[in-house]
């Protein structure tokens, strides 16, 4: 007689592909990590090109962009070399022929992304190196950049991007360890210490999705009269805001908007009321000097926050009393690195979206003016 476990069924694609990044990311660094080292295959191209280029652009749009702001703290981070972000729309609009020797790393889930492509093929017309980062190994962006770095995502069928984000997020981790591999910044104890965090990743997500799954669900609920949100992160995190707030705005079509956390007082705190709330994220990694000072100022934000009676969704480490303390909700995420946070964090919030939507009634598999590009993987 089998003693399987039958197989959950979802009601909505998004929802399954939320509960499939685990095995996402297994996918991305089943690919891509050899023996506690990046692939000599896959990287080689790619420590060259870091060598040959004296900045780095990224161009993305949508939640490709907000992949790409933590991708450019990740690399700035890790090697020193000066990285800016483009609007993929905007990016042909612009001469940057001023910047020297610059390399741009295009973005997108399907690889098809109009903009996006245009970029990539403005970024060549103009001589520029190029690297693409897509969940589809044979799109036109794979095909035409001169180094292709897939995802290995899976098919996502779901509008809202979730586990073709956070495959992006990984992805951009490992082309930070590579430009300090490159470089020559990252001494070999250190990279050791990363890959043995980065093989621990999916385990400890998939040890959180469905508590995470319940307690979100139980707060969208409970903030069912809110038709505001303002989501707050400081450095890296700040991306993940503003992913965040792109989620809950196409699935479930509430205003939300991403801000640094510093920026809440120079004008937004003047929406938070009754019908208006925060998402703040307070996370931290305890063994880095500046996140430990940045989280030390988002708590005094959260206290602050307290006092002027706002309602605050706050995510902090799994033990953080002091956040636990002075939020409305608390959403815990187990601690691991500073640039591994972001891939953690933004999953309570896709569930955040999702069930937001569901009590809305809407399609969050497609939501209304809305299209995507699916290719078969």
């Amino acid at each position: 007689m089998s003693t399987s476990t039958p197989q959950r069924q979802y009601a909505h694609h998004m929802l399954r592909e939320i509960h499939e990044q685990p095995a996402s990311l297994n996918a991305a660094l089943d690919h891509y990590v050899r023996g506690g080292a990046l692939d000599p295959q896959s990287f080689s191209p790619v420590y060259e090109w870091f060598r040959d280029h004296h900045q780095i652009v990224f161009s993305a749009s949508g939640s490709s962009r907000h992949a790409s702001l933590a991708g450019e703290i990740m690399i700035e981070d890790v090697s020193g070399m000066p990285v800016d972000v483009e609007y993929a729309s905007e990016y042909v609009y612009r001469e940057i022929n001023t910047l020297t020797n610059p390399g741009i790393i295009v973005v997108s889930q399907s690889g098809e992304t109009a903009d996006t492509l245009a970029a990539l093929r403005e970024a060549k017309r103009r001589r520029h190196g190029t690297i693409a980062v897509t969940n589809v190994e044979n799109s036109t962006m794979a095909r035409e950049a001169e180094i292709s770095l897939p995802t290995w995502a899976g098919r996502e069928l779901a509008v809202p991007a979730t586990k073709s984000f956070t495959a992006q997020l990984l992805v951009l981790n490992l082309i930070a360890l590579a430009s300090g591999v490159a470089l020559q910044t990252l001494s070999d104890e250190t990279l050791r210490a990363h890959f043995k965090e980065l093989a621990d990743l999916p385990g400890m997500i998939a040890r959180q999705l469905d508590a995470w799954e319940r307690l979100m669900e139980q707060i969208a609920g409970a903030l069912h009269n809110v038709e505001t949100y303002l989501y707050l992160g400081r450095g890296i995190h700040y991306a993940i805001a503003r992913e965040g707030a792109l989620k809950l705005k196409e699935s479930a079509y509430l205003q939300a908007e991403g801000y640094p956390s510093g920026e809440l007082k120079h004008g937004p705190n003047a929406l938070v009321g009754s019908t208006a709330a925060i998402v703040a994220i307070a996370t931290v990694d305890r063994s880095e000097s500046g996140s430990v000072v940045r989280y030390e100022k988002s708590v005094q934000l959260l206290h602050d926050l307290k006092k002027q009676g706002a309602t605050v969704v706050a995510l902090g480490n799994a033990g953080d009393n002091e956040v636990a303390g002075v939020a409305t909700h608390f959403v815990p995420i187990a601690p691991t690195r500073e640039h591994l946070l972001p891939i953690t964090e933004v999953i309570p919030l896709q569930f955040f979206a999702y069930f937001c939507a569901i009590q809305r009634g809407i399609d969050v598999d497609s939501p209304r003016n809305l299209t995507k590009a699916v290719l078969a993987e």
